[in-house]
């Protein structure tokens, strides 16, 4: 049997989807080695250090630059023997340094259908659109905001629409927590590639 997928995880906020890989995959496909954030005060510590998983905060205004950041970053997960990077509501952008140390294995989780509404705010932005169909996106990070390749998305209908970003979210949430895990078991037992005849499209196997 092959050794769980050592993965490491960025978040600024409560760490609910941290706290769905913790549940789900850590200590079977994978296991979560690494959690850093840009704050101190980020929940998703406190799930991190819950966990027994090692902890670490790179505050912004610790660093001359974001490339000085990220190359901090980048040299601790390097560290810990990190193989995927996941970030489950990390609220900075990273750099293409940064990804570059991970080639195609930086991961993120988008609270909408891509490519409709990228960037911040995308359920409000989706709310004020009038959309009758939200969903989630588990996408490839690379140096644009949020146009990665696209690995997993799921839909929930609104069909009277919606008015109310944070209930949007809070029915958009079990969607996070089943297609982010999903991701990491599929990247683990090796089941992505793209599609060499459109690199934009990632190809996924049939588990075995």
């Amino acid at each position: 049997m092959s050794e769980p997928l050592r993965v490491g995880v960025l978040a600024s906020g409560s760490g609910t989807n941290l706290e769905a890989l913790l549940r789900s995959v850590h200590g079977h496909e994978a296991q979560i080695v690494a959690v850093a954030s840009d704050k101190a005060e980020a929940l998703a510590l406190q799930r991190a250090d819950d966990a027994g998983v090692p902890t670490r905060v790179f505050a912004r205004a610790d660093f001359a630059d974001r490339e000085a950041r990220d190359t901090a970053i980048a040299d601790w997960l390097d560290a810990a023997g990190v193989e995927l990077v996941v970030l489950a509501g990390y609220m900075q952008l990273v750099s293409a340094r940064f990804l570059g140390r991970f080639p195609d294995r930086v991961l993120n989780v988008h609270p909408a259908l891509l490519p409709a509404f990228p960037g911040i705010a995308a359920i409000p932005q989706a709310v004020a659109y009038g959309v009758k169909i939200f969903g989630v996106t588990v996408h490839l990070v690379d140096e644009g905001v949020d146009t990665g390749a696209i690995i997993l998305q799921g839909a929930i209908e609104l069909p009277n629409g919606a008015d109310d970003a944070e209930a949007v979210h809070a029915a958009l949430r079990p969607l996070e927590h089943r297609l982010l895990p999903e991701a990491v078991r599929i990247i683990a037992r090796g089941g992505m590639r793209r599609d060499p005849g459109n690199p934009r499209r990632i190809l996924i196997d049939a588990a075995p």
